[in-house]
């Protein structure tokens, strides 16, 4: 029997409630509508006291070292910051800063970012790709970006967001399994030799 896929999903939004949280959340949520999984969301807001005085991993405190480590075995990570000055919030490069460089390689990075207005949409292609395009990731193709006017009450409320996330999930699909069937793969020749 196949293990659930082990989904991550890593807002860097530093108040609560958040809407990068709700977002990475939703993405979460419609993965699981696919495939079996477990979900787990790290919020960088709850971390920022135990994780903004780190210079180094071992100066982390097992809290931190915890959501690394799950970001670390996850099989599809899922990404969302608020635009800050145009680009991620520093919290979110200071965590990402510490995970192994090796350990995203072949995963598969749905990014999404949350912004006040349309004019920072392409952060997620010019900051959050080239960020985990140094991991060797699998950045999928889709991006997610929302902005205020699409929430209300802290809920994802415009049909045309809610439509482009689910565009991008379905995108992703085929390479979420490929990357399952890839691993197995690898896995059975480990076990054979």
């Amino acid at each position: 029997m196949t293990r659930p896929f082990r989904v991550v999903a890593v807002s860097g939004g530093l108040q609560r409630p958040s809407r990068a949280a709700t977002l990475a959340a939703h993405l979460s949520d419609l993965i699981a509508e696919e495939v079996p999984c477990d979900q787990h969301l790290v919020e960088l807001g709850l971390l920022a006291p135990d994780l903004a005085g780190a210079i180094w991993r071992n100066q982390l405190p097992e809290t931190v070292e915890r959501e690394l480590a799950a970001v670390e075995h996850a099989d599809i990570l899922v990404v969302a910051t608020p635009v800050y000055r145009g680009s991620y919030t520093g919290l979110f490069k200071h965590f990402f800063d510490f995970v192994d460089q090796d350990a995203l390689v072949d995963k598969p990075v749905l990014l999404a970012a949350t912004g006040g207005s349309e004019r920072h949409a392409l952060m997620i292609d010019h900051q959050l790709r080239p960020l985990f395009s140094f991991f060797q990731a699998r950045t999928l193709p889709l991006g997610v970006y929302a902005t205020e006017t699409d929430y209300l009450d802290h809920r994802l409320q415009n049909e045309a967001l809610i439509q482009r996330a689910k565009l991008a999930i379905e995108r992703a699909l085929p390479l979420l399994h490929l990357t399952r069937g890839t691993a197995r793969n690898a896995a059975a020749g480990i076990a054979a030799a």
